[in-house]
């Protein structure tokens, strides 16, 4: 435009606030270089736990670990949780835990340190009880500082990101905060180990249930076929095939469900061979020398003191005191999610049906024990449990007059049901986990184990149904 005047950008002015632009953003790039720098630094050691983001490999992949939105859809409404690094030591007398992981190995999907297999393995010393409770690899879990993802890569995200304890430490601080329990130690033993174990006490013996083809070298080499219904002696490398199958291509149903009690069938049968009186006695003997030879194949915090007082343990410990529990497909439900960027199938747990078999492995008594201090009659009332009431008596209206006696201690009964069949004795049918309103009726009731059932069931419209028996005729009170 004429007699207009263009800015002189060669004033001091302009070229002053394009000097301090430009400092400016060369600020923010040193800022955040160095930020990203010190925040996964690894060469020496900081104390702190880096941030999620340095625990992330750069191939996306659905089986590496990986850290999805927590407010997906997709993803469990738990707690966070900032990880403790200090591991609970066992006291020689209380209930021990012990988490046993199976790495994978080799590159197989580019996650060699997932952990494949996840068992926990509980000792009472005092009830002279054990238990075994597995979790499936594919669990959708809260790893701690570490955001939700499967729970078999928890151990590499602690390794990868160098975390205090590295994977082991990390992955059991997982397990513990999924299943509820302290963990005190772990062990990892790597295949070469576990075969050569295996062959020297001598093999173990199995009780087979279906046709199986296995081929322990890989290769078609030495394939072996086990016909079912029947034991099979198995050496070093056949049973660790048979603790590995779950294609149903080789007979193994079931996926990891299924390879996950083989796997505990496998510990047991471990177990029988080597509490053999022979076999027990040259183990303890040569318990240092063993410990020693085998240390490069099994990586653990287990002292050998300790392994020691359980092994003496375990012999008090009958076979039918030892309960066994598997995470499966009626307690988790199988999901479709994204891994960075990448589509996968995960379970995302129904933690009130976990905490049932949790219960029943970990607490003495099962899930009927005490859960908890205080009246039974206010836990009972916070559970808020909904009963369904079937009367299967010839005592008319007996529903009717238990259902108003029941609303008078506080629960609430929604549902009366068609009778299923005259009774001389109640039963109660437990299909979620107001464990507190069970002992309650328990108690109330007069029950006995055999009267009461768990049976899970998240499509119930009511928590619990009493179908009532002669035996409760005597015992309502007066006025009802």
């Amino acid at each position: 435009m004429p007699g207009s005047r263009q800015p002189n950008v060669y004033h001091p002015f302009w070229r002053s606030l394009a000097y301090w632009i430009f400092v400016t953003l060369a600020m923010l790039v040193v800022f955040f270089i160095v930020r990203k720098l010190t925040l996964c630094w690894t060469l020496t050691h900081l104390p702190g736990i880096p941030p999620a983001e340095c625990a992330i490999q750069s191939n996306p992949t659905s089986e590496r670990p990986a850290l999805p939105d927590p407010t997906d859809s997709n993803a469990l409404l738990m707690e966070p949780f900032v990880p403790e690094l200090e591991i609970p030591k066992w006291d020689g007398a209380s209930r021990i835990n012990i988490v046993f992981f199976g790495l994978r190995g080799g590159e197989e999907d580019g996650c060699s340190t997932c952990t494949d297999t996840i068992m926990i393995l509980t000792v009472d010393p005092v009830t002279k009880t054990a238990g075994m409770l597995s979790i499936p690899r594919d669990m959708w879990v809260n790893i701690p500082g570490a955001g939700y993802s499967r729970i078999n890569t928890a151990w590499a995200i602690g390794e990868n990101a160098k975390l205090p304890g590295g994977g082991p430490a990390l992955a059991m601080q997982t397990v513990s905060q999924f299943i509820g329990v302290p963990i005190h130690y772990y062990v990892q033993v790597d295949f070469g180990t576990f075969v050569s174990f295996i062959n020297l006490i001598g093999g173990i013996d199995v009780y087979v249930e279906e046709r199986m083809v296995l081929d322990p070298e890989g290769e078609g080499a030495d394939h072996f076929v086990l016909k079912p219904g029947d034991y099979r002696h198995l050496t070093g490398k056949r049973a660790l095939a048979y603790a590995r199958c779950r294609h149903e291509s080789q007979g193994c149903s079931g996926g990891d469900v299924g390879r996950a009690k083989r796997q505990q069938q496998v510990i047991l049968a471990i177990r029988d061979k080597v509490l053999e009186p022979d076999t027990f006695a040259s183990l303890l003997s040569q318990a240092p020398q063993l410990y020693a030879e085998f240390s490069s194949g099994v990586r653990t915090n287990l002292p050998l003191e300790d392994a020691l007082r359980m092994a003496v343990l375990a012999k008090d410990i009958h076979v039918e005191d030892i309960r066994q529990g598997v995470i499966d497909t009626t307690m988790a439900i199988p999901t479709d999610t994204t891994i960075n960027g990448v589509p996968a199938n995960v379970l995302r747990p129904v933690p009130d049906l976990i905490r049932i078999l949790r219960d029943e492995i970990f607490v003495p008594g099962g899930p009927l024990s005490p859960l908890a201090q205080g009246d039974a009659l206010m836990l009972m009332q916070s559970d808020e449990a909904k009963i369904r009431l079937v009367n299967n008596t010839y005592a008319a209206d007996l529903e009717q007059r238990t259902a108003a006696f029941l609303n008078a201690q506080g629960m609430q009964v929604v549902e009366f049901g068609a009778p299923t069949g005259y009774a001389s004795r109640s039963k109660v049918i437990l299909y979620t986990s107001k464990l507190y309103a069970l002992r309650y009726v328990k108690g109330l009731f007069g029950l006995e184990d055999p009267q009461i059932v768990i049976q899970p069931d998240p499509a119930s419209t009511v928590d619990m149904e009493i179908r009532l028996g002669e035996d409760w005729i005597g015992k309502l009170p007066a006025g009802y």
